[in-house]
């Protein structure tokens, strides 16, 4: 039978006026964001990280007009009017503070984590509002097109109401060389993205219980490597999270499973697909699949596109902070709600420390 949702799998670009000041020359800007914005057609009119070789060869590489010898030299430069960074969270911080007192920057593209705790992000946020600048987060997994549709299919009701989903998590990620003195590991820079999309989807969060174990595989100390929380929201729904960076274990001669599934069940129907991110490089769509007694008859409806989280998704990233300032509205991503992804990450490290359920009311949200 015909799909009777008008599925829009990747964000509409409204606007690209607005110049781009980019800090940062490692994979996620040089491979990823500018993948994005070449793709677009988002003007980016300089760049510079803690390399000048090598923020010159990624100019070369995307037709940057200008590089910059420091990140500071960038910020009090007057050729753009949107700042992305993409560093260290531990770096970030200073970076934007800076960015807040230069007039000529209008909004700024953080990376996620916006911070290392929920404090120094709550204090980021309400230091942007009082100076008048828009302070937004690059949560960028609500832009993954499977995401993106089955929020659709959700405000639709084509599943009636939600009452349990999961993110299965089976894939191994690149930990950065920085995050080994954090002290916090997986649920700060990877359990952030499905903490976070699971509320874009099914709103507010009432309480989470936590478990952690270490990775063997990964050589530092840490103690959030494998990760499972479950989440009950205000909604009612209950939700699992799990993050298995272990996966398998995938080694030489070893025949791997590696993999992010998605499910949703609801009262008269469910969702469940895939995220294509762990096949990158080489490339592969996530997918949705939905069966539902009001909207298919009962029948698997599986909407296709061809575009991808790595890089496309990130396209609407920018795109909603350029419409933002172009509109004077608040972006999708705006650092005000994503204090309460930060406050949920808070308490999923409370709750694995302390071996109990915590409430997110402990931390005012």
């Amino acid at each position: 039978m015909a799909d009777p949702i008008n599925f829009t799998p990747d964000a509409p670009i409204r606007s690209r006026e607005f110049r781009i000041g980019c800090i940062g020359a490692g994979f996620i800007m040089a491979d990823i964001h500018l993948a994005a914005y070449h793709e677009a057609g988002f003007p980016v009119a300089c760049i510079a990280s803690r390399s000048p070789d090598k923020a010159a060869a990624v100019a070369e590489r995307w037709g940057i007009a200008t590089v910059y010898d420091t990140p500071k030299a960038l910020i009090e430069a007057h050729d753009y009017e949107i700042l992305d960074i993409a560093y260290p969270p531990h770096q970030q911080p200073d970076l934007i503070r800076h960015a807040l007192k230069q007039p000529h920057i209008r909004a700024i593209l953080a990376q996620k984590p916006l911070a290392l705790d929920l404090a120094t992000a709550e204090a980021l946020a309400a230091e942007a509002r009082a100076a008048g600048k828009i302070l937004s987060v690059n949560q960028n997994m609500r832009f993954d097109q499977s995401m993106r549709v089955l929020k659709q299919v959700l405000e639709h009701g084509a599943v009636g109401t939600p009452v349990i989903a999961s993110i299965e998590m089976r894939a191994i990620p690149h930990w950065q060389p920085f995050l080994r003195d954090y002290g916090r590991l997986t649920l700060l820079n990877m359990s952030i993205h499905h903490l976070d999309v699971l509320r874009y989807l099914f709103g507010e969060v009432e309480a989470i219980s936590t478990t952690v174990r270490p990775d063997p595989r990964t050589d530092f100390a840490h103690k959030d490597g494998i990760c499972v929380s479950t989440l009950t929201f205000r909604s009612g729904l209950i939700a699992l999270s799990l993050e298995d960076v272990w996966a398998g274990p995938r080694a030489e001669g070893y025949d791997g499973d590696i993999y992010i599934k998605w499910r949703v069940e609801g009262t008269t129907g469910i969702a469940q697909g895939s995220i294509g991110w762990p096949d990158y490089p080489n490339g592969s769509a996530s997918t949705l699949r939905y069966s539902s007694q009001t909207a298919t008859d009962g029948k698997w409806v599986e909407p296709t596109w061809t575009t991808r989280w790595f890089p496309q998704a990130f396209a609407g990233v920018m795109e909603q902070l350029q419409y933002a300032l172009a509109t004077g509205t608040r972006p999708a991503l705006n650092a005000e709600d994503n204090l309460a992804t930060m406050a949920l990450v808070e308490a999923a490290y409370r709750s694995s420390e302390q071996e109990r359920t915590v409430k997110l009311s402990e931390f005012g949200y």
